[in-house]
């Protein structure tokens, strides 16, 4: 995007995992933006994350970073903090930015206060996460839908992950207005090393993600015992490390499943990920749509990313009815919407991997489907509305 060398732009997030603000800086850099400001807040306090920095880059380089030691405040200051300090680097910086890329409510209102005090021209409020019912507390969740709303009418566009974000405003706040636009999550497509189908574990089942109990994990290992019976070179790939993880090997073991399932744990780098997920044979993405207090989950609302990863490794994905495009991937033979009966999963686990020519089909729809989702596209298409 030729347009992006002489353009200045900031990116704030908060920062746990990577998500969409890193891919949109890596586009940026990729494209050489003539001047990026990129802030980044810890989403929790966890040793491994820096506290709330900034680097800045010209013409693609890095010219300058700063981060310190994290430091654990009390998360309602922690959050004001991130608020004052986002407005403060800019104002201090001294450069007037084109674009203002706020991921969440927070960072979208310290762009538009920015561009109220004549710092930038234009404000992106990116919608990564969201839910009518994100805190408990109802006072916390009146002040969260109010900024929400207020940066919504008040940034020149919204960039939702899915279309039930704006429906939910609409449904549950009767509120509606500002440049809302469904920008999904995306995959760098190119980036994967896909193996020949004759070179791929062909019996492999992956999941990949934050090994929580909302992630449905258990139900799979419930039907690792009828799913042997069928397909005996059977392997489960899982990805990822967190809460959960120590009671699901202690359910392996209980069940005497422990050689027909894998536990890599957490994987710091994107390429290796890719590279296990390209190499298995089917995916797996068990979410539940409500939590555990009855609400509807973030991933109802949402899009969830490690989708959009099996798909460009070629992986036919077996799903639950949650994420806005769950019908959509199975209309175009990419997946089946299943739910998290361990009969149901036992079937389609089955079904896929004793059929090569059915695996064959799927995983081709699969390359297809995904191609769309490039981020360079997904950038490209909607930056140039606002560039």
């Amino acid at each position: 995007m030729k347009e992006l060398e002489n353009k200045k732009i900031v990116i704030a997030t908060h920062v746990y995992a990577t998500g969409p603000a890193q891919d949109l800086r890596e586009y940026l850099l990729k494209n050489k933006v003539g001047r990026l400001f990129f802030i980044g807040h810890p989403l929790i306090y966890e040793k491994r994350l820096k506290s709330s920095g900034f680097e800045i880059y010209e013409g693609g380089v890095l010219e300058k970073e700063q981060y310190g030691k994290i430091k654990n405040i009390y998360y309602l200051l922690a959050y004001i903090k991130d608020f004052l300090l986002s407005i403060f680097w800019i104002i201090k910086d001294g450069t007037r930015y084109d674009v203002y890329v706020g991921s969440n409510n927070l960072n979208a209102l310290s762009g538009i206060v920015l561009r109220r005090l004549g710092k930038v021209k234009k404000v992106i409020y990116y919608v990564i996460d969201y839910n009518p019912r994100r805190f408990q507390n109802k006072f916390l969740n009146y002040v969260y839908q109010k900024i929400d709303q207020f940066s919504v009418k008040h940034a020149d566009e919204t960039w939702n992950l899915s279309p039930r974000m704006e429906e939910a405003r609409q449904k549950y706040f009767n509120f509606s207005g500002g440049k809302q636009k469904v920008v999904p999550i995306g995959i760098w497509h190119d980036r994967f090393e896909r193996p020949e189908f004759s070179k791929i574990n062909g019996k492999t089942l992956v999941f990949m993600g934050n090994i929580l109990e909302k992630q449905g994990v258990q139900y799979v290992l419930r039907a690792i015992p009828d799913i042997i019976k069928e397909v005996s070179d059977f392997k489960f790939l899982v990805i990822g490390g967190g809460d959960y993880l120590e009671k699901l090997k202690e359910q392996s073991r209980q069940l005497g499943i422990e050689k027909y399932v894998e536990f890599v744990g957490y994987v710091e780098k994107h390429e290796d990920v890719e590279r296990m997920i390209a190499n298995s044979a089917l995916a797996i993405a068990m979410y539940e749509k409500y939590d555990t207090s009855g609400n509807l989950s973030f991933t109802y609302f949402a899009d969830p990313g490690k989708i959009k990863s099996y798909l460009a490794g070629g992986l036919p994905v077996l799903l639950t009815d949650v994420s806005y495009n769950a019908k959509e991937i199975e209309e175009k033979r990419c997946g089946f919407v299943i739910d998290n009966d361990s009969k149901n999963i036992t079937e389609a686990v089955v079904s896929i991997l004793k059929n090569e020519e059915i695996l064959k089909e799927y995983r081709q729809n699969a390359l297809e489907y995904s191609r769309k989702f490039d981020w360079s596209l997904i950038f490209e298409e909607n930056l140039k509305r606002i560039i």
